[in-house]
């Protein structure tokens, strides 16, 4: 795979630029002597990144199975660490997702945020940048970096803004799950490093190599690989979340602000790094425990249309129902062929889209009535007609019918599991019908029958700047449903390779 993947230089910096335009944003807020003024700023900011991204977009070469915009420079020479930056056909199409993410919760943050609103939205533009160069770093060390600062910014939105009497609990819950699980990660890009020094026969720190490129082409014993696997799977499955490593995610979905939930719900990266890293950095190992990824993400997605089934508040019931849908991303990675991956890739950009923005809805009813208790709502779709329609859209969406960006990525990952892990595939199609149900059952209940509270009966519908942002992500959940190749197009030369990666040719 590795011989496949050839770099394209970067002739203009554009993906420095798009990160580093989201700390000046963050410093701009602090400069400008109007506190009111930090929303605006941070939104423009964003709207700025969200042109870089799409430039992005616009000038990647689907035809090209390797890394392009790549930049290159030597970071700290004597470990030969780099700030190696590029994308390719797996994560081109998280940057504008991302930044799309991003406006929405500012968006959906403006009338909510009365105390420390530069510090609120400083940390919403740091976050926003150091998830992009999640996405967008080739050196293992660099991504670790930009992965643990993902972090501060999260801990103190959770603690500071917070809606739950117990956020601060939530906060921390949430550092210690992500510093544990950072611990394992760093372990196993340090053993690839060293043993890179070994077969070069270099020694340490000569022969240290944390360009992911090089690694890939770096011969793995068996025994390396199996300890790799399960170090990097650790780390990254804490972060999906993976069941058991899922109970920081319902706290934090309750007690935590509900637009900052949208994004912890609506960028998973520990599913990022699973196909980024996990499986091509240990192929064999990978396979050998096809089974276990096939179970964990069975698991998942059992595991969390139940608990889904019995829960009575919108917020809870989603964080489930992501837990349910991401095991879905974890069984299609397990199959190993072209249709899992692509309908992984495709379900995990479906993320940012479906369940990003129907969080977003929760938090805007949550904002109007106080509470996402079904027992304090009902009949929601009489006073708020336009909200109850779209969060019903997105919900068809989660449910993969036909028609919306669902569809296309829960039948690849179905078909390629069927095939390959029938028992599974068969338990999916089970957690399938089931996350169905509760949702309809769920929505009836919240959103028809008579209103039943003063609150309810006095709430306003979407505004401008909320409808906004819907209609713009409604919008992709129409148009990836209806034209699925234009997402397909793009991620299956380098999903080939991916594959390709894991039956290299033998000399």
């Amino acid at each position: 795979m590795a011989d496949s993947l050839v770099m394209v230089e970067a002739g203009f910096p554009l993906l420095s630029l798009m990160i580093a335009t989201l700390p000046l944003g963050a410093a701009l807020i602090w400069l400008v002597p109007d506190a009111g003024k930090a929303r605006w700023i941070a939104l423009f900011t964003a709207f700025l990144d969200l042109g870089f991204a799409l430039a992005v977009v616009a000038g990647f070469d689907p035809a090209h199975a390797g890394f392009q915009f790549v930049e290159r420079a030597q970071w700290i020479p004597t470990l030969h660490v780099q700030y190696l930056m590029g994308v390719d056909g797996i994560s081109v199409l998280f940057l504008p997702l991302t930044v799309l993410l991003f406006i929405g919760v500012i968006l959906a943050s403006w009338n909510r945020v009365r105390t420390l609103t530069r510090l609120y939205y400083t940390l919403l533009l740091l976050m926003e940048s150091v998830t992009l160069g999640i996405f967008c770093s080739l050196d293992t060390i660099l991504f670790f970096l930009f992965w643990e600062l993902t972090l501060i910014p999260l801990y103190f939105l959770i603690s500071l803004w917070g809606i739950g009497p117990n956020r601060r609990y939530a906060a921390v819950k949430y550092m210690l799950f992500m510093l544990v699980g950072g611990v394992p990660l760093l372990f196993g890009f340090l053993l690839l490093a060293f043993n890179h020094a070994e077969v070069a026969g270099l020694g340490i720190p000569a022969g240290l190599m944390f360009d992911y490129l090089n690694l890939l082409a770096t011969p793995v014993s068996a025994e390396l690989q199996v300890t790799v696997f399960f170090l990097l799977l650790l780390g990254f499955a804490v972060k999906t979340p993976v069941f058991p490593f899922h109970t920081w995610l319902p706290v934090v979905a309750m007690e935590g602000p509900v637009a900052v939930t949208a994004l912890m719900t609506g960028l998973k990266l520990g599913a990022y790094g699973l196909i980024r890293f996990v499986v091509p950095l240990a192929p064999d190992a990978a396979q050998e425990f096809h089974w276990l990824l096939a179970g964990l993400g069975v698991v998942g997605i059992l595991y969390g249309a139940l608990a889904a089934t019995a829960q009575t508040n919108l917020r809870r019931m989603l964080a489930f129902s992501s837990i349910s849908h991401v095991g879905l991303v974890v069984l299609g990675i397990a199959s190993f062929n072209l249709q899992g991956i692509q309908g992984a890739l495709f379900q995990l950009l479906n993320f940012p889209v479906v369940a990003g923005g129907i969080f977003l809805l929760a938090g805007y009813l949550h904002h109007r009535t106080g509470s996402s208790d079904v027992i304090s709502l009902g009949g929601v779709a009489r006073t708020m007609p336009l909200l109850a329609a779209f969060f019903f859209l997105f919900g068809l969406a989660a449910m993969g019918v036909p028609g919306t960006n669902g569809f296309p990525a829960e039948f690849l990952i179905l078909m390629s599991a069927l095939k390959t892990h029938t028992g599974a595939g068969l338990a999916a199609l089970f957690g399938v019908v089931l996350g169905a149900s509760y949702f309809l059952v769920i929505y009836r209940r919240a959103f028809l029958g008579p209103v039943r509270s003063a609150v309810v009966m006095d709430a306003v519908d979407l505004r401008q700047r909320e409808l906004v942002v819907i209609t713009a992500l409604a919008g992709l959940i129409l148009f990836a449903g209806l034209y699925p190749n234009g997402v397909l197009d793009l991620t299956r030369l380098t999903s080939e390779n991916w594959v390709a990666g894991l039956n290299p040719p033998r000399p």
